[in-house]
């Protein structure tokens, strides 16, 4: 118990100070949000990973707070996953080569022989969708690391009731790097979090919930693993069925997600990511009572439920065409600079 305060702790205060000091390395080396119009560097995702990794890779070296052979090799490919993302950062790799990546990393980490190969092959791929959803909902200031937060927070109970000790600690300290993050990504941001960071966050904690539910009943197990990510979740049904309605590919981004369209209702950025992370907590709590045993598998089918009626109601709304994407300084400054030539002359 006071080894999990303190690597929480250390996770926090470490993830906060290491955003700050790789700020400006990001921005010399150009990892930058290029979805805003200001120079945004992605240096809060790899501070998520290297927080994560060290304080609970540590732990477990140390003898403090043992993960577990499946669970040491879960996180050992959550960093490739987070390793994966940060390249599609750096270079902008095509958008299914991440997404392979972490299907070959889910596959080497599901329990199979809990799950049973059918099911297996079904955690796999909701792995790669619960992360590649976490990197759709990385579009607004504080609401990816809030929201993955709270999973983290709610999986971390789940596996605490259970007991299963290693993925608690895992996923208290994942948590707390995420609030450490917070620190310097709440709205107007300093620091984004990137594929690096969601994909990795989204992977550990998908990946987590899977070990947590795995040999247990597979409809109220899905219930629940639904229910904690509620939020990324009706995210990308939102984009995804948005996009195939509009014969938009799916692949091609635009101001579609929750957030956008909860803006062009009128809602302030900061009142998005509150509003959100309600409903986030909502979620959170409703799986923990139905994993738990004190609420019936009902809650989970209302959070469903309730999910569903706001991705209809939301899909009326109308959406910018395309994104604006923000020019680079260097072109900037050249445009700029031939523009007072021309005038000049």
């Amino acid at each position: 118990m006071l080894y999990g305060i303190a690597a929480a702790a250390t996770a926090l205060l470490l993830s906060a100070l290491l955003a700050e000091l790789l700020r400006v390395p990001a921005l010399r080396l150009g990892i930058l949000d290029r979805r805003r119009r200001w120079a945004l560097p992605l240096s809060g995702g790899t501070a998520v990973v290297l927080a994560t990794g060290l304080v609970a890779g540590l732990g477990d070296r140390a003898g403090l707070a043992p993960l577990g052979t499946g669970v040491g090799r879960l996180l050992a490919a959550g960093a490739w996953v987070g390793v994966l993302g940060l390249a599609a950062d750096v270079w902008r790799l095509r958008w299914w080569i991440p997404l392979a990546g972490t299907a070959v990393a889910a596959a080497l980490v599901v329990p199979y022989a809990e799950t049973g190969v059918s099911a297996g092959v079904l955690a796999v791929a909701w792995v790669v969708a619960v992360a590649a959803a976490f990197r759709g909902l990385d579009h607004a200031d504080g609401l990816a690391g809030t929201v993955a937060a709270l999973a983290a927070f709610g999986v971390a109970a789940c596996a605490a009731a259970e007991p299963m000790e290693g993925i608690a600690v895992l996923m208290a300290v994942l948590a707390a790097a995420l609030a450490g993050f917070l620190l310097h990504n709440w709205h107007p941001a300093r620091v984004g979090l990137g594929a690096g960071g969601s994909l990795f966050t989204g992977f550990v904690v998908a990946s987590s919930a899977v070990f947590v539910r795995a040999g247990q009943g597979i409809g109220v197990g899905a219930g629940v693993l639904f229910a904690v990510t509620a939020v990324a979740c009706a995210d990308a049904a939102l984009v995804v069925l948005g996009r195939r309605l509009s014969r938009w590919p799916v692949t091609r981004g635009r101001p579609d997600h929750l957030g956008h369209r909860l803006r062009r209702l009128g809602l302030a950025p900061r009142a998005v990511t509150v509003l959100l992370a309600a409903a986030a907590l909502g979620g959170v709590l409703a799986g923990v009572g139905v994993h738990t045993g004190r609420m019936s598998g009902g809650a989970a089918l209302w959070v469903a439920a309730v999910a569903a009626v706001v991705v209809l109601a939301l899909l009326r709304l109308p959406v910018t065409p395309v994104f604006r994407p923000r020019q680079r300084s260097s072109e900037a400054s050249v445009q700029v600079s031939e523009r007072l030539r021309v005038r000049s002359g």
